[in-house]
């Protein structure tokens, strides 16, 4: 069995991950800046060459109404359209690259994603480019001793004002997206719609067990990069045409390397597996990058808020209100994820034998991706701990079984221990004060937990 997977008659003699793949998903073409305005230019294209077919008379009315004017003039206004639009195009870009340099820079590299994602970035820019193909086609068409092809110049017309109306837009629509509070909220949207959309909803956050058989024959994957997704239902056709049942042991997020095990199959009647068909159905189930993508990955929002955070209280930028602010919207989403079915899913067959499991993400390693890093980078900054703790206390008194519970204690716990001794007196107590309050919220006890002089144990 070692020498069919690992033996060199398995591997292509190139790496695998450095072939070109055109494998072109729903999500890349979201996240690209050329798809949407290269299919605008095409339209617009087509549709100019179909209207320089109709030229009627100058002595028709309604083409009177459309232009009144002569060639000449229709092919200075075309030629000022063109000109103006490629100038627009040209600061909406510069804007865009503007905020992606701000964003990592100042924020998280992994907002980047999000700005290419805009769809409100991708119609502006489909505008002006479909604008700028259209008067340039319409150039084109313009002829001395024929009639003036006025639907394209009424196109073009209409065309030039829908450019100068969405270039207002798009500036205000830039100049909220480069807040930071702008850029938090729409990582909470996004992850809690990831969240919905792959966890289960679960008034006691259970988590399946799936008994897992010895042996089995590992699957090791045929190309590096991150996953991005996982596509079961053609995974199970293939494991029920075989008599298969799979362990998936990645996930959405996780890093894989090439020639390392990502599932384990074993055979329902204790035969050989064709590994082959398996490798071969598991290539084309597991959607693998070069970046992690939100399309099944919950954790990336949470990521992202993390990120923000930590970013925030680096020395460079020393702002620990934003990251206090980006701990409350990983609050939100961690206490929706108490209430959702975390670990492990099983996937049946049209039998309903079950053919397919995959893992999942368990409390205490959402916890530990949004705690961890930030408690270890402000050990010395009470209002970023005291917000660590507030987290912990709205994670208490929702939690619904008692492993929440212990996970929830033994964060509070490590912030404690993670706290600079060289606190001020009054800062570490305030700090202490707060972990109090998640133990009060632990027993149950939610007055003690969030009762206060003024409001101070809510606010930053």
């Amino acid at each position: 069995m070692s020498n069919t997977v690992h033996g060199s008659s398995t591997f292509p003699p190139r790496h695998p991950g450095l072939e070109p793949r055109f494998r072109v998903s729903r999500e890349a073409l979201r996240a690209s800046l050329w798809f949407w305005p290269t299919c605008a230019s095409l339209a617009a294209v087509l549709l100019t060459l179909l209207l320089l077919q109709v030229r009627p008379g100058d002595d028709v009315a309604w083409a009177r109404w459309i232009w009144p004017a002569g060639v000449d003039a229709a092919s200075s206004l075309l030629q000022t359209v063109a000109t103006s639009v490629m100038t627009a195009a040209t600061v909406t870009f510069s804007l865009t690259v503007v905020a992606l340099q701000l964003a990592s820079q100042q924020f998280s590299p992994r907002l980047l994603r999000e700005f290419a994602r805009d769809a409100r970035t991708q119609t502006v820019l489909g505008v002006l480019m479909g604008t700028f193909m259209a008067s340039v086609t319409g150039l084109y068409g313009m002829e001395v001793d024929r009639s003036v092809p006025v639907l394209v110049v009424g196109l073009v017309y209409v065309l030039g004002i829908a450019s100068g109306v969405v270039l207002l837009l798009f500036i205000g629509h830039i100049t909220r997206s480069l807040r930071v509070d702008t850029m938090m909220l729409n990582a909470h949207q996004g992850c809690l719609a990831v969240l919905r959309e792959t966890y289960p909803a679960s008034d006691t956050g259970e988590v399946q067990d799936f008994p897992r058989p010895d042996g089995g024959t590992p699957v090791p994957v045929g190309r590096s990069g991150i996953v991005q997704a996982v596509h079961a239902k053609p995974l199970v056709q293939m494991l029920h045409e075989h008599g298969l049942t799979l362990r998936m042991e990645v996930q959405p997020g996780d890093h894989v390397t090439i020639g390392t095990p990502v599932a384990r199959v074993w055979s329902d009647d204790g035969g050989p597996v064709p590994l082959g068909a398996v490798r071969e159905s598991l290539a084309g189930a597991l959607e693998i990058g070069y970046e992690r993508t939100p399309e099944q990955d919950a954790a990336l929002g949470l990521r992202q808020l993390t990120d923000i955070a930590v970013k925030a209280i680096s020395p460079s930028i020393n702002d620990p209100i934003t990251a206090a602010h980006a701990l409350g919207y990983c609050a939100d989403l961690l206490v929706d994820i108490s209430r959702r079915r975390l670990g492990p899913e099983g996937q049946e067959d049209n039998d309903g034998v079950l053919r397919l499991v995959t893992v999942g993400r368990d409390y205490r390693y959402f916890l530990d991706l949004v705690c961890g890093p930030v408690r270890r980078f402000a050990d010395s900054e009470p209002i970023v701990l005291t917000a660590v703790q507030r987290l912990l206390r709205d994670c208490a008194a929702t939690a619904v079984n008692e492993n929440q519970r212990e996970e929830i204690r033994r964060q509070s716990s490590l912030v404690l221990e993670n706290t600079s001794r060289t606190l001020a007196v009054a800062d570490g107590q305030e700090v202490r004060d707060m972990a109090r309050r998640v133990e009060e919220a632990l027993a149950g006890d939610l007055e003690a937990a969030f009762g206060d002089r003024a409001g101070e144990t809510r606010s930053v």
